[in-house]
């Protein structure tokens, strides 16, 4: 069963991928808009991700007997300026994320270890996520105002595929 504290804390991380989930589903509808169909599709595959970030922490938190709290959602902008712009702010939303992480597994090591495992497993991949979003922010500052580059980065980002669902690996072979 999990305390009122480490029920609080995990129900302001699934709030925290909740809105990672909406954030980036608006900018991928923008970027589309801007006919930035490689960028909106990355977008879309990052918020599945935190989609299913959000999912786990649900069920983590039902499988301990705790109750999942989902509070509203914040509306979300419907623009968010150029490429660039928009990918400093996956970035820096990125980091905001690690940090939500690293405060809750700082509490949660002292109180309960088997959601800091948990906890654990989140920030072991933020550090693949803040080092994707870095590099395609500063591939971006590379591109600069060029077209040409612009819209090759666009397409690289494109060919993006959805991560392999977690879970049990098939029997045979």
């Amino acid at each position: 069963m999990l305390n009122e504290q480490i029920q609080k804390l995990l129900n302001n991380l699934i709030g925290i991928e909740h809105v990672s989930t909406t954030l980036y589903l608006a900018m991928s509808a923008y970027m589309a808009n801007q006919n930035y169909t490689g960028m909106a599709s990355w977008l879309r595959l990052q918020s599945e991700e935190e989609r299913t970030h959000m999912l786990k922490l649900i069920d983590y938190v039902t499988d301990r007997g705790g109750l999942v709290d989902l509070q509203q959602l914040p509306a979300q902008p419907k623009e968010y300026g150029t490429p660039l712009q928009t990918f400093q702010k996956v970035l820096e939303h990125e980091r905001f994320v690690t940090n939500s992480y690293q405060q809750a597994y700082n509490y949660a090591a002292q109180n309960d270890q088997q959601t800091a495992v948990i906890i654990q497993e989140f920030l072991r991949e933020q550090i693949d996520e803040e080092a994707q979003a870095l590099t395609i922010v500063d591939r971006l500052k590379l591109a600069g105002d060029n077209p040409a580059a612009l819209l090759v980065l666009d397409q690289e980002l494109g060919q993006r595929t959805a991560a392999p669902a977690a879970g049990p690996a098939p029997a045979g072979g």
